[in-house]
């Protein structure tokens, strides 16, 4: 079996004492399973993969080992976004999806709530993105070393304060949705990294959720997983 090296925990700001307490319950959410494919729905707080500290080993892929050993996951999400999150069992159905990731032909879409009422109704950010070298794994909008980095998004709905998005990234930057949607000055709720003031304080989490993801399955159909929006 190959094994996933651990990762740096994407929202925590050192490995030494981290705090980590991710949700029990549901310990894991299948949302289908097939020969070739295990999809999830990863809760808001869980780690899509080990980091390197001792504390932070439970994740979404230690869980799901324990049953599939030879599970690889295919793709991650930020510890604190939500939703859905695509395994493989073989690694001829791991080689056929993960290439789509890489042409970047995998339709993906999220739903964020964002602070402020966002004016249109739909448009692109096209900022380039890279790591933030003083705040780190913090990134930022970088027009000189950044990659490039597009994101669609379309308004769902309104509040008095608040807009709800549906995100659709055409690349798939870290932390790209979270910095794009901050550069727009609509910070997604409860987002520990860039919101601050009330956007930081209007949700316990993040408000930020993989709802879709659309690809060619590995026996040549087209597939489409959707999990539920939780906020």
């Amino acid at each position: 079996m190959r094994r996933v090296e651990p990762v740096a925990a994407m929202e925590t700001l050192s490995d030494v004492a981290p705090v980590y307490h991710p949700p029990l319950e549901p310990y894991v959410s299948l949302l289908h399973r097939d020969a070739d494919l295990l999809v999830f729905d990863k809760p808001s707080g869980l780690l899509s993969v080990p980091g390197r500290h001792p504390a932070l080993w439970d994740s979404l892929l230690t869980r799901v080992q324990k049953k599939h050993p030879r599970a690889l996951i295919v793709h991650r999400l930020d510890k604190d976004t939500s939703g859905v999150v695509l395994m493989s069992l073989n690694r001829k159905a791991h080689a056929f999806v993960a290439g789509q990731f890489e042409a970047r032909s995998v339709r993906k879409s999220y739903v964020a709530e964002v602070w402020g009422r966002v004016a249109d109704d739909e448009g692109i950010v096209d900022l380039p993105l890279a790591i933030d070298p003083d705040n780190k794994p913090r990134h930022r909008v970088d027009p000189d070393h950044g990659k490039p980095a597009q994101t669609r998004w379309q308004v769902i709905g309104r509040g008095e304060n608040t807009t709800r998005l549906r995100l659709l990234p055409l690349t798939g930057r870290t932390h790209q949705l979270r910095v794009h949607m901050h550069a727009l000055g609509h910070a997604i709720l409860g987002d520990a990294f860039y919101a601050e003031g009330e956007a930081l304080a209007a949700a316990p989490r993040l408000l930020l959720h993989a709802e879709q993801l659309s690809f060619r399955h590995p026996r040549g159909h087209e597939v489409t997983f959707t999990a539920p929006v939780p906020f």
